[in-house]
């Protein structure tokens, strides 16, 4: 479960890190507050991270940064991504390194927390979540096509500041929930 949380961390800084480049792209445009359905909003969001052309156009991507299970345990993670679905994922935490390798149709981890120090070959449960982790554009990009639905739940304030909730219930029926700042349409959270 812990992998899965550092993920969904992960797929969250990269739409931040997508937002911020297209707030600089974007300078002084402020899209409109009239956004009333989900495939207007999600279209919004995706204008305000650059356009899909430009995030199609990404062909790798590296992202690093610190991970923290509460105020008890932290560490470094680098995640790797190459289209067409590859994946490279370490974690390190109380020295201790965690490794994630998906090549498209594989995968392979070893987990020292859960006393396997060498790789091995994922479960299909496992393959089935790392592919998900590995798809590039995350989960709102061509979400029918990827047997994701998604539903406008309304308005909502954050910290002041009003944003679109909006449900993502996956193929597998995991469910999401993201918060569009309802002014600029980037992620807060």
């Amino acid at each position: 479960m812990r992998t899965k949380s550092v993920l969904d961390c992960f797929h969250a800084h990269r739409l931040r890190l997508g937002g911020l480049v297209a707030v600089v792209l974007l300078s002084g445009v402020a899209p409109s507050l009239s956004a009333q359905t989900v495939t207007q909003i999600i279209a919004k969001v995706f204008v305000a991270r650059g356009g899909l052309t430009k995030m199609r156009a990404i062909r790798s991507e590296r992202v690093s940064g610190t991970i923290s299970f509460g105020s008890e345990a932290s560490g470094p993670f680098v995640v790797e991504l190459k289209r067409p679905l590859k994946m490279h994922m370490t974690l390190t935490v109380q020295n201790q390194t965690m490794v994630r390798v998906y090549d498209g149709t594989q995968g392979w981890a070893n987990n020292p927390f859960a006393g396997k120090a060498n790789p091995e070959a994922m479960t299909d449960e496992d393959v089935q979540n790392i592919s998900e982790e590995a798809d590039f554009d995350g989960p709102l990009v061509d979400y029918a096509k990827k047997g994701n639905k998604l539903e406008l739940v309304g308005r909502d304030k954050v910290e002041d500041k009003d944003v679109w909730r909006v449900r993502l219930t996956t193929k597998n029926g995991d469910v999401r929930y993201y918060l569009f700042d309802a002014g600029t349409f980037l992620l807060l959270k």
